[in-house]
C-alpha cells in the first residue's frame, strides 16, 4: 500500500448562519491551504468535493462550488453527495492507483436554509419510513429509549457527555456552542424529543473544511510533519431501522476490525456524534479505553456543518497530532440516521 499523509488542513468557524455562498465559505480555505504549502493550485493532481444540494435548496450547488476550490482542468474534479470523508476515502483510494500524487478534500454545507427535520426524512426509506416524516430527531430518541431499554446506559449519561463536549468546546475558536454546564443542570431541562433534551441535539451550523493529502516522497516535500493516514475503511447497515439493533453499532466494529484497530493504543478519537447517545453507542462498539480522549474539540454537539462533520473530525486528530498533543488517533465520521453508514480513519505521525 502506498503511504498517503495529510500535509495541510483548514477549516471554518461553526455559523448558526453564514450569510454569503457556499464557494465563498470554501474559497478562503483552498487559498489558506495553497499558501501554506506554497504551490500553486494547478500543481493539485486531483479535487474531491463533498456536499448535499438539497441542504441549500439549490439546484447543481455542487457546481457552483468549483468556484471555489478552482478545479483546473475541470475533469480533474469529482463529487459526493456526502460527508467530506468519504471524499477523502475516494481520494485515498485514488492515490493507490500511483497516477497522481495529491488531492484537495473539500467539505461544506449549509443547514440554515432549511429545516432540517423536514429535509432530512427524505433520505430515508422512500416507502415506510420517509411517508412518516420519520427525522433525525425523533430517531436518535428511538436510539437513546434502546439504549435505556437495553440497560446500556441512563439518561445522566447522556448529560454527562453534553457536559463535557460542551466544556471542551470552549476552547476550540471554531465551535458554535460552547458552555461550562453541570450534568445536574442539564438534567432538569424538560425533554425535547423523549428521552432526549434538547442539549442532546447538535445546533444548526454552516461551515467548511478542506484538507491536501499527497503520498509518501510528495507529502515530505510539501510539509515538515505530514500526518500519515495508516487506515481507513466504510461500512454501512440496513435502511429499515427495524432490522437494526440501534442499541449496537457493528459496522462500526466490522470496520475497526478490518483495519486490525488497536483501540488500545489510541490517544485521541474525534467521534462523530450528532446526538448525545450516539459517543455511547460507539464507545461500546470501538471499545475504546479509558486512558483515549473523546472528542476534545467539544465535536459536532458544538458545531454540526452537514456534510463537514465527519472531515471535520479526522482534521481535528490530525491538528492534534501535528500539535505534539497526541501520537495516534481515530477521526469516525457517520451518516444516515442512527449510525447507519460508519467511517474509520487512524492516523499517526512519524515515530
Amino acid at each position: 500500500m502506498e503511504d498517503v499523509a495529510i500535509v495541510a488542513f483548514a477549516q471554518t468557524p461553526c455559523y448558526r448562519r453564514y450569510q454569503d455562498s457556499e464557494p465563498s465559505l470554501i474559497m478562503g480555505l483552498v487559498n489558506q491551504i495553497v499558501a501554506e504549502v506554497e504551490i500553486d493550485r494547478y500543481e493539485i493532481d486531483l479535487t474531491i468535493a463533498g456536499s448535499c444540494d438539497y441542504l441549500s435548496g439549490r439546484a447543481f450547488a455542487f457546481i457552483a462550488n468549483v468556484d471555489g476550490y478552482g478545479a483546473w482542468p475541470p475533469v480533474y474534479e469529482s463529487h459526493l453527495e456526502m460527508d467530506g470523508a468519504w471524499a477523502l476515502f475516494e481520494a485515498f483510494v485514488r492515490l493507490q492507483m500511483g497516477d497522481i500524487d495529491s488531492a484537495l478534500i473539500v467539505a461544506s454545507g449549509k443547514s440554515s436554509p432549511g429545516t432540517p427535520r423536514e429535509i432530512f426524512p427524505l433520505q430515508t426509506n422512500a416507502y415506510v419510513s420517509a411517508p412518516l416524516g420519520l427525522d433525525p430527531v425523533s430517531v436518535a430518541g428511538l436510539q437513546a429509549r434502546a439504549l435505556l431499554d437495553a440497560g446500556k446506559a441512563t439518561e445522566r449519561d447522556f448529560a454527562e457527555v453534553v457536559s463535557r463536549s460542551r466544556r471542551d468546546g470552549l476552547s476550540n475558536p471554531n465551535a458554535q456552542v460552547a458552555k461550562d454546564v453541570s450534568v445536574e443542570d442539564l438534567l432538569k431541562q424538560p425533554y425535547y424529543a423523549s428521552p432526549l433534551r434538547k442539549h442532546d441535539l447538535p445546533p444548526i451550523s454552516d461551515g467548511a473544511t478542506a484538507m491536501l493529502i499527497a503520498r509518501g516522497k510528495r507529502a515530505r516535500e510539501l510539509c515538515e510533519k505530514p500526518v500519515w493516514i495508516r487506515g481507513i475503511d466504510h461500512r454501512i447497515e440496513s435502511h429499515h431501522l427495524g432490522l437494526r439493533d440501534l442499541a449496537d453499532s457493528p459496522s462500526s466494529r466490522i470496520a475497526a476490525g478490518s483495519l486490525g484497530l488497536d483501540a488500545a493504543s489510541l490517544d485521541v478519537a474525534e467521534l462523530c456524534v450528532r446526538f448525545s447517545p450516539e459517543e455511547i453507542v460507539l464507545r461500546q462498539a470501538l471499545d475504546l479505553a479509558d486512558g483515549t480522549k473523546v472528542n476534545p474539540s467539544g465535536g459536532p454537539l458544538c458545531g454540526h456543518p452537514v456534510m463537514a462533520t465527519g472531515l471535520t473530525r479526522i482534521v481535528e486528530v490530525a491538528r492534534r497530532i501535528r500539535n505534539g498533543e497526541a501520537g495516534r488517533g481515530l477521526g469516525h465520521a457517520a451518516s444516515g440516521p442512527a449510525l447507519q453508514q460508519n467511517l474509520l480513519c487512524i492516523l499517526e505521525g512519524d515515530a
